[in-house]
């Protein structure tokens, strides 16, 4: 039976534990040089409805260094830009590749692919979250302080942002308190498993990590002067950062916006770890694409 990964609560704690394990394996096997060919002879498309630099990097190397190919196909090239439906591609598309990572704007559109491909299908983004990046984030969490369980992350920025929708349904998963800060009319519904707090001051108090991203992102370019102007007071900058611990980390998913969401003295400061958590993308989709291809 196939298996998707369209959100994190797609996988129990159990499984994300597995991932984070076999991630660290991989990891460790590149730093070595060594040659890990679980996945030869597999394909993974990548469907793209928006523009990349990570995600597809990350994952096209994911599947390349574990022995298998890529095939990126911008939602422009392909004839569902000239009205084939998305049932139909995944349905042909499941004839020819192992998986398919589909980057989108709507949640529906993921649903719909995933409905009809038969082979597992994996969210690159969509406007209701980011798992694959959380998973790279709360990877590098557990790599600095050994787990994530216990801890405060504070998000700054955009509450109802993708991004924070994920941060949202992680908490609960991996049982650490979140702290949503955000200006009024960019808060999400109020609901259990996080801290609303609306001065970042506060929200960031003994933090174990901070993390924010972007004022503006995609399609949302017409908003940018009203939302530089909601967003001024919620800037990670370093007077902010001195009021989480000081073995705190910096996260950002990038691409970042230095001197609006975060000052450049923080994102290449001592504290960020923008860079790991970057990287550690390459580390934890080579472990769900072995996860989801293998074990179907």
């Amino acid at each position: 039976m196939k298996r998707d990964f369209l959100a994190l609560s797609d996988f129990n704690a159990e499984e994300h534990a597995s991932v984070f394990a076999r991630a660290a394996e991989v990891k460790a096997a590149r730093r070595r040089g060594d040659v890990v060919h679980t996945l030869a002879g597999r394909t993974l498309l990548l469907l793209f409805e928006k523009h990349s630099t990570r995600t597809r990097l990350s994952f096209e190397a994911a599947i390349g260094q574990l022995g298998g190919t890529a095939i990126a196909l911008p939602m422009q090239e392909s004839q569902i830009s000239r009205g084939e439906s998305l049932a139909d591609t995944g349905a042909v598309a499941s004839r020819y590749v192992d998986a398919i990572m589909y980057r989108t704007h709507g949640d529906e559109r993921l649903r719909e692919l995933a409905r009809a491909a038969t082979v597992p299908v994996i969210n690159g983004l969509s406007d209701g979250g980011h798992p694959v990046q959380l998973l790279a984030d709360l990877f590098t969490v557990q790599e600095r302080f050994g787990s994530v369980r216990g801890k405060v992350v504070a998000w700054v920025g955009d509450g109802a942002s993708n991004m924070a929708r994920s941060w949202i349904e992680a908490a609960p998963l991996f049982g650490f308190t979140l702290r949503i800060s955000a200006p009024e009319g960019f808060r999400p519904p109020r609901a259990a498993g996080f801290d609303l707090v609306a001065d970042a001051r506060e929200a960031v108090r003994g933090a174990d990590v901070v993390t924010t991203d972007v004022w503006i992102s995609m399609g949302q370019e017409k908003e940018a002067a009203a939302r530089r102007k909601a967003f001024a007071r919620y800037s990670v900058d370093e007077a902010l950062l001195q009021r989480a611990k000081s073995s705190a980390i910096v996260l950002h998913c990038l691409p970042a916006h230095r001197g609006e969401e975060i000052s450049a003295g923080v994102i290449d400061g001592p504290q960020s770890a923008v860079l790991d958590e970057a990287e550690n993308r390459l580390h934890v989709q080579k472990a769900l694409l072995e996860t989801l291809i293998l074990r179907r």
